[in-house]
């Protein structure tokens, strides 16, 4: 018998677990995934109290589990960020952004130490990009980055109703080419009126954990 989708994230998320041991304060992403572990964390006994989140979605879910949510400029050291991603590689360059939280995953994973992503195994790709490339806009702006989106070979659409946690538009970006991750996300954070770009590959996850039909991997 194979394991479901969910049944994947849940052992991702359970594997992850055992990274938080005696840990008071953990940053924590956004997503399906990230919901399975923020739920396994409630369940500890000996939970962590304190978190940093990437979104008002997953600060209620962390309130709900008894967690307190804290404001990252109040806090001097994350030790741990746990999060998702839409696609990952094996160097553990990540594609994120399908839920909209890019731009403060991507805040939180710069201030953390250790960043872990935990995924089910379709997210595995040799090439990201098949996966839309999320990219956070200032409103005024989305027609002047969809411009210079299309001159670099992509085709930006505007997700159209949605309005990130900043008051900022996501545009999607199909079918670029992403040859080399790290000179492409410098290069698309330069655009003006641009955000963040949801490449994670100038600072790529520090451990991946990947749930299959098996079991989990570590990379």
């Amino acid at each position: 018998m194979t394991a479901d989708g969910d049944t994947k994230k849940q052992r991702a998320a359970a594997a992850a677990l055992e990274l938080v041991a005696d840990a008071d304060l953990i940053g924590v992403g956004t997503g399906s995934t990230v919901n399975l572990f923020i739920d396994a964390l409630a369940q500890l006994p000996h939970r962590p109290r304190q978190a940093v989140s990437s979104s008002q979605a997953s600060s209620a879910r962390l309130a709900a589990a008894g967690i307190e949510v804290r404001d990252l400029n109040e806090v001097s050291d994350l030790g741990l960020y746990v999060d998702g991603a839409d696609e990952a590689t094996a160097a553990r360059q990540l594609i994120k952004g399908g839920g909209g939280a890019l731009t403060r995953e991507k805040i939180i994973a710069a201030a953390a130490r250790h960043f872990v992503c935990i995924v089910d195994d379709t997210k595995l790709v040799a090439t990201l990009g098949r996966f839309p490339l999320p990219v956070e806009v200032i409103p005024m702006a989305r027609t002047l980055v969809s411009r210079e989106l299309a001159a670099r070979g992509g085709r930006p659409l505007w997700r159209a109703g949605v309005v990130t946690d900043n008051g900022n538009h996501i545009l999607d970006v199909h079918g670029l080419a992403i040859a080399d991750p790290v000179a492409l996300e410098r290069e698309l954070n330069q655009i003006t009126g641009v955000v963040t770009v949801g490449l994670f590959a100038v600072r790529p996850a520090d451990l991946l954990i990947v749930g299959t039909a098996r079991g989990v991997e570590t990379r």
